[in-house]
């Protein structure tokens, strides 16, 4: 929309247009190209300078269909709830690539957990290059840079886990021996604690000549023992050893990084390069590709991770004006949920080798009811426990802490030093 300053500029009166003089001109000085042509260049100047000053607010996300999805959420809501944010460029969405896009071919765990997918972001509001970020809360850590908060989560989507396959209908079904895809170690371990028979990884060890990782397992004694070449965990049976016992291995799988959007796992999974995969039902919802899921895992059969289903604004903390423009968009339900269950990831300070998981929700009586769990990565060993009480931030965080320790204290020395 021009400024009135902008019309006059552009629209020059009579006595400005190349070639036209004035009725009144008559002892007046003439207006010369040059003087013309420095009011044309200042009509320019001001419309640029109009155009750089539409966007009101500048949203930094992650370039995936996904987090773009989240971004085009939030805007929506920000449009519907500010007048002055409705008109046409006053938002922008900005993307933002982070380590955790660029390295794909190894396990979060090895690069350095989920702040991989955030640093960047973050770093890009406090250097004022955005003015909100917009976070799926299960990536956020459990700390804030300074100068940073997140005082907004929007309305919680649906926190299951789907199960998606092309030739069987649940993952009771699948045959023993067939590989689901995954590069949570939280799902992981949840289903090989349930499902022994399945072999469920992401990539841990790599050949040197092609980058492969290979997993062989041996029956003997009635036991599977698993080794990868090369052998990262200490020395082990070296492949002169494989050889001899050739006739015995029984080579199961090639494993494979499984990570990816959810398009690039979908498209692994028809390519064949595993025979089932596990992926959140919120981000299948969002992207509006709930037509791919198979099955949907209760929270009894695969609990969540903590925070699945939450997106999370952030903004600067002396931003007065952001942090009222997205506090309308709170949903305090979900915001203490997602309290609680951070809650309990702190206090726990599981490594990111450490499979953990944990949901808070209100049930029909009006209490919080929290249960959380922490799993070795191969599913030998899970620990759980549950919690409840009021639905009340200092109360709910409070439950949260006290699982984590009471968890701590079972699990006992070492269990988180994978």
């Amino acid at each position: 929309m021009r400024t009135t300053t902008h019309q006059l500029l552009i629209t020059a009166p009579a006595n400005l247009r190349p070639g036209r003089r004035p009725a009144s001109s008559v002892g007046l000085p003439s207006r010369s190209p040059r003087r013309r042509a420095t009011v044309v260049r200042a009509a320019v100047a001001v419309e640029q300078e109009a155009k750089t000053k539409v966007s009101l607010v500048r949203i930094g996300t992650r370039g995936s269909p996904l987090a773009l999805a989240q971004a085009h959420e939030t805007r929506d809501k920000l449009m519907a709830t500010h007048s002055e944010l409705a008109e046409d460029g006053a938002i922008e969405i900005i993307v933002i690539k982070t380590t955790g896009d660029k390295i794909l071919n190894q396990p979060l765990a090895d690069i350095g957990g989920k702040g991989l997918f955030t640093k960047e972001i973050d770093e890009a509001l406090l250097e004022g290059k955005i003015d909100i970020a917009v976070h799926s809360m299960k990536d956020v850590p459990t700390y804030f840079p300074d100068g940073m908060i997140l005082p907004c989560n929007l309305p919680r989507e649906d926190v299951r886990d789907v199960f998606i396959c092309l030739t069987a209908k649940s993952l009771s079904e699948l045959p023993a021996g067939s590989l689901v895809g995954s590069a949570s170690l939280r799902r992981q371990s949840q289903i090989l604690y349930r499902y022994p028979s399945l072999k469920c990884f992401d990539t841990h060890g790599y050949h040197p000549d092609n980058g492969i990782a290979l997993s062989l397992y041996i029956a003997c004694n009635y036991k599977c023992m698993a080794y990868t070449y090369p052998n990262q965990f200490g020395p082990g049976p070296s492949l002169t050893y494989y050889s001899s016992v050739a006739p015995y291995i029984i080579w199961t799988l090639q494993v494979v990084n499984f990570r990816g959007n959810v398009q690039t796992r979908l498209k692994k999974l028809k390519e064949g390069e595993v025979q089932a995969t596990l992926l959140a039902l919120a981000g299948l919802k969002r992207l509006k590709m709930t037509e791919y899921v198979t099955a949907i895992l209760s929270v009894e059969e695969m609990l969540p991770a903590i925070a699945q289903g939450a997106i999370g604004i952030a903004c600067r903390s002396d931003d007065e004006k952001m942090a009222n423009y997205i506090s309308l968009l709170n949903h305090e339900e979900t915001r203490l949920a997602v309290a609680c269950e951070r809650a309990f990831l702190e206090t726990l300070d599981g490594s990111c080798r450490t499979p953990i998981a944990g949901y808070a929700y209100r049930d029909k009586n009006g209490y919080c009811v929290f249960r959380g769990l922490v799993a070795s990565p191969d599913g030998s060993r899970v620990l759980e426990t549950s919690r409840k009480g009021s639905y009340a931030l200092e109360d709910m965080v409070a439950m949260g802490k006290d699982a984590g320790k009471e968890l701590l204290s079972t699990a006992g020395p070492g269990f988180f030093d994978w």
